[in-house]
């Protein structure tokens, strides 16, 4: 197992799933980790991240220097090189020459780190302060033209240093630099699988409930039904899976629900019908804050109603995944900004005092997708698109009525079904269609008509930070223009959304 810990980097995750990708376990911490929580959790190594802040500035983070010397390999990159000479006794200024972007790498032997790293090799900087004297024992391993001391090392040590940035795509032999100091310096054993995961999270979970009750939140999506499963398998009966039907929800997706984990998995899934409430309270609301507020309010309520009638219950699960608690609350309490605040499907008011059960808290989207597989869920919910929590009402643009969900209901299906069959739908992270609030003239059958307008909206991304509009064939597009427009009553004129993120989103609210 790595730690990695958080100076304040944007590519904190992307260091975290390098290393996953090589089958080791690694979890991100906060600068304030003590020394005992290190010895306690016996890493293999610890990656020190980079960050924005100069080794001098006043707030800069810092770490207990004692964890450099407990023996375990260390690897600082960028900032966390600088904290590294800086604590040992070297020098660290600011540069004379700043390197942002592109530089070519020379590393000064063929092994350690740069085992089957060429004589030259790009590498990605991003750095304003330089080293300019080194501590005792250190030397340098490698150089680019602007920067002397581009990596080193304390051999006896185990400490080493990158000025540049291995966990991103500009540079090229960085999985490879990373997988040296995994494997070459600390040894670790490539035993970190799905199969693994599982037998450790069922003996967890069973530890926490023990004979107790837990209630969860099942939205149908990936992680909510990966969680669920995972659950079950650990406790049976005593999960109490609360299935709220929204009227938001795509076509038959309720049924689909119903099917997979009642038939085929022998849950007992409690399924709330609510769509009325939430057409109600949506009822002339066009703000899309307001629309997702009360969306919230109303599920909270209608989940809570339903809770209560399972007496005894001391749990709430949630499929919360570690973006998620990443973007949320600044890794840990480390210093990288906070992105966005997540609430998951299933979060229960205070006052219900149910301790929390989130097994699936130090997974990325791409490793619950192999968990589902793991477990046995049907392929279409393991590789299901992303959906949003509130469902079609986000993509209905102005109002949400019955009608108007009624339509999008149907554009939607059609596109997934045209996407399906030319073999998209695992080629994008997200595919579908949006209602508008304007109408358009059009002519059909001699007839003026005066319709609604669909946009379509398919991307290509990783992880959803940023996002690609998809290149997606003309003719297939105007396939689905086709179909909408002659099989959908209502519509008479279809768009295609050509904008990336940023600077927009993903979703239209």
């Amino acid at each position: 197992m790595i730690i990695i810990i958080d100076f304040g980097s944007q590519y904190n995750q992307l260091i975290a799933r390098r290393v996953r990708e090589h089958k080791v376990f690694c979890q991100i911490e906060p600068p304030t980790l003590t020394v005992e929580k290190v010895k306690s959790l016996a890493p293999d190594g610890i990656i020190l991240s980079g960050g924005p802040a100069s080794i001098y500035s006043e707030n800069s983070p810092k770490i207990d220097p004692e964890l450099l010397n407990l023996g375990i390999p260390v690897l600082g990159i960028c900032y966390g090189l600088q904290f590294m000479v800086h604590t040992q006794g070297g020098k660290v200024e600011r540069a004379d020459k700043r390197e942002y972007g592109l530089a070519m790498f020379h590393p000064k032997e063929a092994a350690g780190l740069f085992e089957g790293v060429p004589e030259a090799t790009e590498c990605w900087m991003s750095h304003g302060d330089s080293i300019k004297e080194l501590p005792e024992g250190f030397v340098i391993t490698g150089s680019t033209d602007n920067t002397k001391v581009a990596a080193i090392a304390h051999k006896k040590k185990k400490l080493f240093g990158l000025q540049f940035h291995p966990e991103v795509t500009h540079t090229p032999k960085g999985k490879r630099m990373l997988k040296n100091f995994l494997f070459n310096v600390c040894d670790c054993k490539r035993n970190w699988t799905m199969k693994s995961f599982v037998k450790e999270a069922v003996d967890e979970i069973k530890e926490a409930a023990g004979d107790d009750k837990v209630i969860l939140g099942l939205s149908g999506g990936v992680d909510s039904s990966v969680a669920a499963v995972l659950i079950h398998k650990a406790i049976g009966k005593n999960l109490y899976p609360i299935f709220v039907d929204n009227g938001l929800l795509r076509k038959g997706e309720a049924d689909r629900l119903k099917e997979v984990f009642t038939q085929n998995l022998n849950m007992k899934v409690r399924y709330a019908k609510a769509s009325r409430k939430f057409l109600s309270g949506l009822k002339g609301v066009t703000d899309p804050e307001k629309k997702r507020k009360i969306i919230g309010k109303v599920f909270m309520d209608v989940f809570e109603e339903e809770a209560k009638k399972i007496k005894g219950a001391k749990f709430l699960a949630q499929g919360t995944l570690y973006p998620d608690i990443i973007e949320s609350v600044s890794a840990f309490g480390g210093p990288s900004a906070v992105i966005k605040s997540h609430h998951n499907v299933g979060g229960l008011p205070k006052k219900m005092k149910l301790k929390l059960i989130e097994p699936l808290k130090y997974l990325f989207k791409d490793e619950v997708r192999l968990l589902g597989e793991e477990l046995g869920l049907p392929g279409d919910m393991v590789w299901r698109q992303p959906f949003p929590g509130p469902g079609l009402a986000i993509r209905v643009i102005g109002e949400v009525t019955a009608k108007r969900l009624s339509i999008l209901r149907e554009v939607d299906a059609l596109i997934i079904e045209e996407i399906r069959k030319n073999d998209y739908y695992r080629k994008l992270w997200q595919s579908f269609g949006v209602l508008l609030p304007i109408k358009s003239v059009g002519v059909m059958g001699d007839q003026r008509t005066y319709e609604n307008i669909i946009a379509i909206r398919a991307v290509t991304s990783t992880d959803a930070m940023t996002a690609d509009w998809a290149r997606l064939p003309h003719d297939m597009l105007a396939v689905m223009s086709n179909r909408i427009i002659n099989e959908i009553n209502g519509v008479n004129r279809v768009v295609y959304d050509i904008s990336s993120k940023p600077p927009s989103t993903i979703e239209w609210e």
